[in-house]
């Protein structure tokens, strides 16, 4: 019986996962970042290396969906109003960097003897960074919220809009091709601003309602199928117009950022996007054509060093003169100086409308990969720096690190005694985040006027989508024992800093949870039965200093029987319910009354 064939793209997948399994660590363990590490994986299994797969741009086109899931989870991290306060750094600082940088490599280009299209092609495509490689380094370093990383990802947006009018550029410049009618740009201009108004109409009124359904159904694959499909759906609506399909997905993680269903969303998505961008380097690796490089090195190497130092010149410039401080600024001008993944896409272009010649092309793409290779290395020679410095006792603000330490609240459960917690927490000015899986109380709560996300605490993704990982305490508010417990170990594994607050069920569960070395617990029904029963002593007439006799009596054997059961079982101490609070004489024996 002769033996089935493997099916398709069997054999690939295990040559990607392996050349990925080996390169990807030792790139870490050097200090060089997981990006490098698929870069080198692809050059090495490519046609140019050893040749153990064919080209890499069939993958590329798959590999791209990495880019675009990564744009949708950016974008669920902010909401409106944020994107608002980064206009500045968006469509001033990413604008200007922009055009200095694509004027500066123009004028290069014309003056190496290129022609006049060709090199507004190469030189405006070469002052994109990679969007995909700039924020896999801040994610990386935690560092994508610090005011350095806001700012590098304000002009990376900007740069994702520039795609739209450069291929418009190449379609203007390119041979034989004759101006666009008014007409026909008016209706270009129409479908793009339908595309833009379906986008936002249906993230803003549609998508919610469909989540909240889903949700009640509680099967967590309709509501993984229901997160790509948003993401790729605007992606597809915006590509279908000739925008960018990273910026469709963005856009709709933008509207869906204020969501009770964010932080599902992007534990749901995250291991797609992870996988999918480790393949869309491997892609670009695989596209660098080795030979080509050492036939002409000098051109390649003296484009590398033109483009970062330019490049990371005009960034570090920029920022300062927009406000920066010069270590932020630095970190800028490291973090951005490679080219990026959207030049692949304007070389192509440039190619099929014969601007630019196929050799040209691919010594322009080897002079991208090449700065994403080393851009890591430039941001481990500023470190080095930094460490340099500080060993020698010298203070720089130009090298010292950003670290965030805005202390939060987790608050997983948000029933009644969660909205209690809550409600303390922010009297005091605390940043909290709420988690629940009903969403009828997420509901409830968001007409309150909190925000409370969709959320399972037995999923470690969720918890660290949801912030437990920079949270100062995570406050259990949940009534399920058995839910409770699962969240409690995840929490000690994967976020040990984190101190545990936790709402005991009943004493058994109270019991449990000081076995399990919580940080606080407290019996949810307790501190409310002591305030009943002084308020119903006092309506019987009993003396102020006497109830607080009783209520100190009674909380001090609670707290023994307590100790007896940790150690001999759930009976013990029973004797102590039943005891008569002895009576001292008063403190004051002038405002006492006689005892009868």
């Amino acid at each position: 019986m002769a033996a089935e064939s493997a099916p398709p793209f069997f054999a690939e997948s295990i040559v990607f996962l392996a050349a990925t399994v080996v390169a990807v660590p030792i790139a870490k363990r050097l200090g060089l970042g997981s990006v490098v590490g698929y870069l080198a994986a692809g050059a090495a299994i490519g046609p140019h290396g050893l040749q153990l797969l064919g080209s890499g741009e069939d993958v590329l086109h798959v590999a791209e969906l990495g880019v675009v899931l990564l744009l949708f989870v950016i974008g669920l991290e902010l909401d409106p109003s944020k994107l608002w306060r980064m206009r500045r750094d968006i469509f001033g600082l990413g604008t200007a960097q922009v055009v200095f940088t694509g004027i500066t490599l123009f004028t290069v280009a014309r003056f190496a003897g290129f022609s006049h299209a060709t090199a507004l092609v190469a030189g405006f495509g070469l002052a994109l960074s990679s969007t995909a490689f700039a924020l896999q380094i801040l994610q990386e370093r935690g560092q994508l919220s610090s005011p350095y990383g806001q700012r590098a990802f304000g002009i990376l947006l900007l740069q994702d809009i520039a795609i739209v009018p450069l291929l418009a550029m190449v379609a203007i410049l390119a041979p034989g091709e004759g101006p666009s009618t008014m007409a026909d740009i008016a209706q270009e201009v129409g479908l793009v601003l339908a595309a833009v108004g379906a986008v936002i109409f249906a993230g803003r009124y549609l998508i919610s309602p469909v989540f909240l359904l889903l949700a009640a159904s509680r099967a967590r694959e309709v509501m993984l199928s229901a997160a790509l499909l948003v993401a790729l759906g605007s992606a597809g609506i915006m590509h279908s117009v000739g925008l960018s399909m990273a910026l469709g997905a963005f856009l709709a993680g933008v509207l869906l950022a204020e969501s009770s269903f964010r932080h599902t969303l992007e534990a749901d998505i995250e291991p797609f996007r992870s996988l999918l961008m480790g393949l869309f380097f491997v892609a670009v690796g695989m596209s660098l054509d080795i030979y080509l490089v050492m036939a002409n090195w000098q051109y390649v190497m003296a484009g590398v060093a033109l483009v970062m130092g330019l490049k990371g010149l005009f960034l570090w410039a920029l920022a300062r003169g927009t406000g920066s401080p010069n270590s932020d600024a630095l970190r800028i001008a490291v973090t951005l100086p490679q080219g990026g993944e959207f030049a692949f896409v304007l070389f192509t272009a440039a190619v099929v409308n014969n601007l630019l010649d196929y050799q040209t092309a691919n010594l322009l793409n080897a002079v991208v990969i090449l700065t994403m290779l080393l851009t890591p290395v430039a941001g481990l020679g500023l470190d080095s720096f930094a460490a340099r410095l500080k060993a020698k006792g010298v203070e720089n603000p130009s090298v010292e690190t950003f670290e965030e330490a805005t202390p939060t609240v987790l608050v997983v459960g948000f029933g009644r005694f969660g909205m209690v917690v809550a409600q303390i927490l922010t009297s005091e000015g605390l940043e909290i985040t709420a988690i629940d899986n009903r969403p009828d109380r997420i509901d409830y709560a968001r007409k309150q006027g909190y925000k409370v996300y969709y959320g399972d605490a037995t999923r470690a993704d969720v918890l660290a989508a949801a912030g437990a990982g920079k949270a100062a305490l995570v406050a259990m508010c949940i009534e399920n024992d058995k839910i409770m417990a699962q969240s409690i170990e995840l929490i000690r594994e994967g976020f040990p800093e984190a101190l545990i607050f936790c709402r005991a069920t009943d004493r058994a569960h109270a019991l449990d949870l000081t076995k399990r070395g919580v940080d606080f617990q407290i019996r949810e029904t307790f501190e409310s039965s002591v305030v009943f029963g002084r308020a119903a002593l006092e309506a019987l007439g009993t003396p102020l200093d006497r109830i607080d006799q009783i209520e100190e009596d009674v909380r001090l054997r609670d707290e023994e029987r307590l100790a007896e059961q940790l150690s001999q079982g759930m009976y013990a101490g029973s004797e102590k319910l039943h005891r008569v609070t002895p009576r001292t004489a008063p403190k004051d024996n002038q405002d006492a009354t006689p005892a009868q």
